[in-house]
């Protein structure tokens, strides 16, 4: 028999930081990524390795002592660095940041909406307050920064790409029904915007993570930690490395000819399994 792999509750993963590049060093050089959530988990992640890739940086979030703690990596990896905390649900905030981003830089390369947030619960407990303010920041914030950024590359006359994170949604996760329905509303959002944006050169990718060792793992139950790692085929965590290479891959010349799409870091899980954020009902266990 095969042993099954370790799945410890939230494996630490490789370090951003230190974990040998996929992608050549200068991939990057000299271009502009604003990265959204980029105080913590997969977002930080994202954020250095753009910078070891030789980028410059835009960073926004809701915490400044995050962003800045982020910044002094950033910084200490060689990289330009622009912190600007930012409500991502407030459209005149945006389009703010997007005007500094270009009166910093002179120019906006890329940007990957990693933003969001959810908490587990029944969906039939929900408030009105906590579903409107899941798809308030998963979807109406995403797509300000999309529109706001496609309306510089416009009026530049500019090509440009986005990136959105996303979630693993077509076999349902039970307990974050909220954020499926907000990334859901994204993924589509972004096939048909990829398709009125191609004529300004403008591509639009998502990438969905599974179940990645990152402290947003935190707000599940033990159970929930416990079990996760079982609901993919690799049986185990990703790593947010695993993330950001998937976001290098559609921002660099290998995803010149690849939009509208939707790359799948998941280990397996759309294919097999299935990841409850909230205990599991006796009337799905096995007897």
């Amino acid at each position: 028999m095969t042993d099954r792999p370790s799945s410890d509750t939230r494996p630490p993963g490789r370090d951003p930081l230190t974990a040998p590049l996929t992608f050549r060093d200068d991939l990057l050089k000299d271009q502009v990524v604003l990265v959204s959530g980029a105080g913590s988990g997969i977002g930080k992640a994202i954020a250095i390795q753009c910078a070891r890739l030789g980028a410059k940086l835009a960073i926004c979030g809701r915490k400044p002592e995050k962003l800045e703690a982020t910044a002094a990596i950033l910084r200490d990896v060689g990289a330009e660095v622009l912190v600007r905390p930012t409500t991502i649900r407030d459209a005149e905030d945006v389009g703010r940041l997007h005007e500094e981003v270009w009166a910093r830089f002179g120019r906006l390369d890329h940007l990957v909406n990693n933003a969001g947030g959810q908490f587990p619960q029944a969906a039939i407990d929900y408030s009105v307050k906590g579903w409107n303010a899941v798809i308030d920041t998963n979807l109406n914030g995403t797509w300000y920064m999309m529109q706001a950024a496609a309306r510089g590359w416009r009026d530049r006359g500019l090509p440009g790409s986005i990136v959105n994170i996303v979630t693993v949604i077509w076999r349902g996760m039970p307990g974050v029904a909220h954020t499926c329905a907000a990334r859901a509303g994204v993924i589509y959002l972004s096939k048909t915007v990829a398709i009125e944006w191609a004529p300004l050169n403008i591509r639009i990718n998502c990438v969905a993570p599974g179940t990645i060792a990152t402290e947003g793992m935190d707000v599940y139950s033990d159970e929930a930690r416990r079990d996760l790692p079982r609901s993919n085929l690799m049986q185990r965590f990703g790593d947010a490395t695993d993330v950001a290479d998937a976001v290098s891959y559609l921002i660099g010349p290998s995803g010149a000819f690849v939009t509208g799409e939707v790359v799948v870091v998941d280990g397996g899980n759309q294919v097999w399994g299935d990841q409850w954020t909230i205990p599991r009902p006796d009337y799905f266990r096995a007897d």
